[in-house]
């Protein structure tokens, strides 16, 4: 008699599964942008990089597109893989949480925000996904939040992560864009606190149906 029971299954074996479609296309995207990089030089790179506001902003151009884009392109290894090492943790958990359509939208609102405000007060270029990072750690922290609440944590990663870079801004002179963290921390609070609402107001009706 079948009863229907999985070969694979009942052989304890495994298999590789695409959890995170989003973070793990994004990561794939972003190393081969940096190996063409590596390949073609520093011309490809530059057109990854959003322009600041002494380099000429052309509106009817690639520069537009480069609002997003700059998120996808890393200076070096190093910098990709710092990126990444908190991307590929946070990432899953966040896209479980949100949803892959809620997720890339949260990231080209993140990427496209700091490309403009980069255009609009420096004059530097602006290239990496450390804005998004900064959206996801502190969009982590309203993971398991109420409507009412504002969680501890939320507290300490501002103090310990935005602090930080608050500092470097004005205490260092460096080629990183403490601006683009502290912008996409901004968003990832924002997202936070008005999603995390949502989906609290939502499993509160979802438990109120169940009950009748």
């Amino acid at each position: 008699m079948d009863y229907g029971i999985d070969e694979k299954k009942q052989k304890g074996g495994f298999r590789l599964k695409y959890n995170a479609p989003v973070i793990l296309s994004f990561a794939f995207i972003c190393t081969v942008v940096m190996i063409m990089a590596q390949v073609l030089g520093e011309g490809f790179l530059r057109l990854f990089v959003a322009p600041g506001n002494h380099t000429g902003f052309r509106l009817f151009s690639l520069d537009v597109l480069k609002l997003f884009t700059h998120a996808i392109g890393h200076a070096s290894w190093p910098h990709l893989l710092g990126n990444f090492t908190f991307i590929l943790l946070i990432g899953p958990i966040l896209e479980e949480r949100y949803g892959s359509g809620l997720l890339v939208l949260m990231m080209l609102v993140t990427a496209f925000s700091t490309g403009v405000l980069n255009v609009l007060f420096f004059p530097t270029g602006l290239l990496g996904a450390s804005g998004i990072v900064f959206m996801f750690i502190l969009l982590t922290s309203f993971t398991n939040v109420r409507r009412g609440e504002i969680p501890i944590t939320f507290i300490l990663v501002v103090l310990l992560f935005v602090g930080q870079e608050v500092y470097r801004a004005i205490a260092e002179q460096n080629n990183v864009s403490e601006f683009a963290h502290i912008i996409g921390g901004f968003f990832g609070a924002l997202f936070g606190f008005f999603l995390g609402s949502k989906k609290e107001t939502g499993k509160s009706v979802e438990d109120s149906i169940s009950q009748v």
